[in-house]
């Protein structure tokens, strides 16, 4: 892994970060690849910029605020990378609405690393009822 590629993700993850507190959709979109897929809990697959964009922007209507994310692990192979966390999604106050882990396979895209397959699991028990 080189130190570099790793400042790169680390940096892509902020941008992701800031889009759902600037309440962008667009741009935390425009994150993914052309053909990214987003796989979140309890839905199934969110694939495209478009259908990105739209996930996103459900969730900030929704009262997204923030996003935390922690790298836990990061394995970078040429134009591949692999990373394995934690995040938190932040409403209004700064109140935790959700928290769970997440894999990201990253491609690097024209220079760019970008989101090919984003996969994220709540940790929060299952509703009962």
């Amino acid at each position: 892994m080189t130190d570099m590629s790793r400042k790169e993700i680390d940096l892509a993850n902020l941008r992701l970060s800031a889009a759902v507190r600037n309440g962008d959709a667009a741009a935390a979109a425009a994150l993914y690849t052309e053909d990214g897929k987003l796989l979140p809990t309890h839905a199934d697959f969110v694939t495209g910029h478009g259908a990105i964009q739209g996930f996103f922007q459900a969730v900030i209507d929704g009262g997204l605020k923030g996003l935390n994310i922690s790298t836990l692990e990061l394995d970078i192979q040429e134009d591949t990378a692999h990373e394995m966390g934690t995040y938190e999604m932040i409403a209004e106050g700064g109140v935790v609405i959700d928290n769970g882990k997440f894999i990201v396979i990253w491609n690097r895209v024209d220079g760019n690393w970008l989101l090919h397959r984003d996969m994220i699991n709540t940790s929060l028990p299952a509703n009962s009822g």
